[in-house]
């Protein structure tokens, strides 16, 4: 009576505990309740309220995945500019010279892709630049040349298109220039610094020992002699002839008209239509509408915008790319160290 009535005092829990117990369940279904009895996991039995509870869980976290997903996406897509309005067809190409000039090889293969391509009916150049290194503008006009052999090539010239850069628009058939457009300075020049004065006082000497006098001269550390200053001049009037050739062939400039304009001055837009600089005063839609007038490429035709700077990596990976680097400053220009025959306005 007594081991009946103990075991009755223990009732049912004591009767649980010594049963063997399942482990708990996982898998793709909630993960049951547990509870703790001695050293060993039992699964409590869920109820209802559990049952909505864990129901209720997985909804909100599928459609905060979701929302997440379209976050992505949606950042993917602002990133990504649409490939569909850079696809083929017949178009007119619209590439930008901005800033300093120099030699640039992505340059010129983009100007040798649009020659090539039969879908380009016509180039416009936006210039707004003071001009660069003598060989940079050489290497862009005959870039632009090629092109106009093959399709009608305009310049539209922005805030400044002097020296360097009035040497790639004359690379053009035709030349539009706003009213105070900056323009001209026609000339060639060569800077190199003398600070032997300063090196004096500073206690700082060089010893050089050279070939020939004019080897590696003029240059900072050392007397600028007659001789080399001479050698320099030569060197200097050389490609302002060059430069002057120019303005005579593909201007129609001579004697004391070329003269006038190739002092080194800058001139204005308005000024420079007057010299013959320029052929007329407008922008890029003056310029579809010479298009339109004389090679009778439609002012509707679509047009599309060059870039050389374009990256390698595949798509979509190279557009945000692309989309980042706009975002950043410019590198600055460097120039190759030594004297440098430069094309460029200062003013």
């Amino acid at each position: 009576m007594r081991r009946s009535s103990a075991a009755g005092r223990a009732g049912p829990g004591r009767r649980a505990a010594n049963r063997p117990l399942r482990p708990c369940q996982t898998g793709r279904a909630a993960l049951p309740l547990c509870t703790r009895i001695g050293n060993r996991r039992q699964p409590m039995p869920a109820t209802a309220d559990a049952i909505i509870e864990r129901r209720r869980l997985r909804k909100r976290l599928a459609f905060w995945r979701i929302l997440a997903i379209l976050a992505i996406l949606a950042v993917v897509v602002a990133l990504v500019p649409w490939r569909a309005a850079k696809g083929g067809g017949a178009h007119v190409a619209r590439i930008e010279i901005n800033g300093v000039i120099v030699s640039d090889r992505d340059r010129q293969a983009a100007l040798k892709r649009i020659a090539e391509d039969d879908d380009v009916k016509a180039l416009i150049v936006s210039i707004s630049s003071p001009g660069g290194t003598v060989v940079g503008s050489e290497a862009l006009f005959d870039g632009l040349r090629a092109v106009a052999a093959e399709k009608p090539v305009v310049a539209v010239l922005g805030e400044v298109a002097a020296s360097g850069g009035y040497v790639a628009a004359m690379g053009a058939d035709r030349i539009f220039a706003r009213r105070n457009t900056i323009t001209g300075s026609i000339g060639v020049v060569s800077s190199v610094p003398d600070a032997t004065r300063l090196l004096e006082r500073l206690g700082v000497s060089f010893t050089e020992i050279k070939s020939s006098p004019l080897k590696a001269a003029p240059n900072p550390v050392s007397p600028h002699t007659p001789e080399q200053i001479a050698a320099m001049e030569a060197l200097v009037l050389d490609a302002y002839g060059w430069f002057t050739g120019l303005v005579s062939e593909r201007r129609g400039l001579e004697g004391p008209r070329l003269a006038e304009v190739a002092d080194g001055r800058v001139f204005s837009g308005a000024q420079a239509a007057a010299l013959g600089l320029v052929d007329a005063l407008g922008d890029e839609s003056a310029a579809r509408d010479w298009l339109a007038e004389t090679h009778d490429i439609s002012a509707e035709l679509r047009q599309r915008d060059y870039r050389w700077d374009k990256t390698d990596l595949p798509f979509p990976f190279g557009d945000i790319e692309e989309r980042m680097r706009a975002w950043l400053p410019a590198a600055p220009v460097q120039f190759a160290p030594g004297p440098q025959l430069l094309a460029i306005w200062t003013g």
